[in-house]
């Protein structure tokens, strides 16, 4: 080994120093010793044998085709492609280094999705792999109007996002300026696409959510066709989509699938509940302590009836069942899934029935609780359940300090806050500020399908 290879594999190593599943094997070809390098624990033995030794000792030229030239000045680089499962390849005569993409590390087949399953359309679900998520979208959309950028985010990891748009429809606007967002990112580490998320809103600050995640290759296509961003996380199996409004939150991509009727039904039954998750509790609160006038003679004896033996005020028997709920709800969600399942049901009934008996709850109260609770998963974004679930924390504190008139202050904040709020620089409640009419056939009631053929508002796309 001449002076000047000695220098490139020595500074090789110094930069993977104490990294065992990092290969230096030296080989001999008809072109002299070559010096194969490559991260064992990212590049399975066949791929490596199958794409590097087999044409070393066979077909050189094959190499030579495949491969891609790495500057020797740049070790950095050089690292960089083997961290990312390439193989780097050092000819010792022509002291050439060369790279070849053979990253093969296991992934998961694409399944079924748990988190947004829907009786009728596709079942399909992105998985971890970029690659495979990118496949499955061109796979419904053949057009090569559909672009996708690769970045490297991390400033200590090094991971590959994948930016996607339809160069005729997409709004040149906004991806500059989702474009200027992720350049200015400066984190260490991204281990799911929620990270990055939180990192590009608008108000970091706002419990909802200002971007549209999902895991349904047919649900991203529907928004691509519509003009807008996906943004795609190695790794990660959820796409954000941006920008997005307020109703699509609980817009199913099974809406489309339903008749228009069926649809809108479940729309405004989303919708509303909504709401309705916010403002159950705090009303009980609200005629109990400030305004019993408001609610019918026999419905007020009830409630009394129901509350004579408990001792706290409603505001304190309403935070003490929220937070059980909330305690069983996290319980749940940490076991295995058919022990959270059980935990869920029984400790439910197990505590709501000994608290009643014990004075300690009103049975009204434990009705109105479990609706409340039901109503918060309507939603198809989970982020968008978990934004109801605090807001609702709000009301309950307005309602127990200032009853109705404390609702409606809760009420007209949350109203100037989502009014306010942006999605990547537009309006997060379009279509209702600003409106486009035609939005308004795809809102809160979906039209027939014929009927909501032009792009939203919210896109601001090239074509209407």
């Amino acid at each position: 080994m001449d002076e000047a290879a000695w220098q490139i594999i020595a500074k090789l190593k110094q930069e993977t120093y104490e990294v065992d599943d990092v290969k230096f094997k030296m080989t001999s070809t008809e072109e002299g010793d070559v010096t194969v390098i490559y991260f064992s624990s990212l590049v399975e033995k066949m791929t490596i044998q199958t794409m590097v030794y087999i044409p070393l000792a066979n077909n050189i030229k094959q190499i030579h085709q495949i491969s891609e030239y790495v500057d020797t000045k740049k070790i950095s680089d050089a690292v960089k492609k083997l961290n990312a499962g390439q193989t780097l390849l050092y000819f010792h005569e022509t002291n050439a280094l060369v790279s070849v993409d053979t990253y093969s590390a296991p992934t998961r087949a694409i399944a079924n999705t748990e988190t947004e399953s829907t009786v009728i359309g596709p079942q399909d679900a992105f998985t971890e792999s970029l690659e495979t998520n990118i496949s499955l979208l061109r796979r419904r959309i053949q057009s090569p109007m559909l672009k996708n950028e690769n970045r490297i985010i991390g400033s200590e990891a090094n991971i590959k996002i994948s930016i996607m748009y339809m160069e005729n429809i997409v709004n040149e606007k906004n991806l500059e300026n989702l474009r200027n967002r992720i350049d200015q990112i400066d984190y260490p580490l991204f281990t799911d696409v929620s990270v990055l998320k939180q990192l590009i809103e608008d108000n970091p600050f706002s419990p909802f959510p200002q971007y549209y995640m999902t895991v349904r290759p047919d649900s991203v296509c529907r928004y691509l066709i519509d003009g807008r961003i996906i943004i795609f996380l190695d790794n990660s199996q959820t796409a954000i989509v941006c920008p997005t409004s307020f109703f699509e939150m609980f817009v199913s991509v099974e809406d489309y699938y339903n008749r228009w009727t069926t649809a809108s039904l479940l729309r405004m039954l989303r919708f509303f509940g909504f709401f309705l998750t916010i403002m159950i509790t705090p009303m009980y609160i609200s005629a109990l302590t400030f305004h019993p006038e408001i609610l019918p003679y026999e419905l007020l004896l009830n409630l009394q009836e129901s509350r004579s033996k408990v001792p706290f005020p409603p505001l304190i028997e309403v935070l003490f069942i929220e937070l059980i709920v909330e305690v069983l709800r996290e319980a749940g969600s940490r076991m295995p899934t058919k022990v959270g399942q059980t935990i869920g049901i029984v400790g439910g009934i197990v505590i709501g029935t000994a608290a009643v008996q014990a004075g300690l709850l009103s049975n009204i109260l434990i009705v109105l609780v479990a609706t409340s609770a039901l109503l918060s998963f309507l939603p198809p974004i989970f982020l968008m359940s978990n934004a109801s679930r605090f807001v609702r924390y709000i009301f309950i504190l307005s309602a127990g300090l200032f009853g109705l008139f404390g609702q409606m202050l809760a009420l007209a904040w949350l109203i100037h806050h989502l009014l306010s709020l942006k999605s990547l620089g537009t309006n997060f409640m379009t279509p209702a500020i600003p409106r486009k009419p035609t939005d308004l056939f795809d809102s809160i009631i979906r039209a027939p399908i014929e009927y909501i053929r032009d792009k939203k508002g919210i896109s601001g796309t090239k074509k209407n």
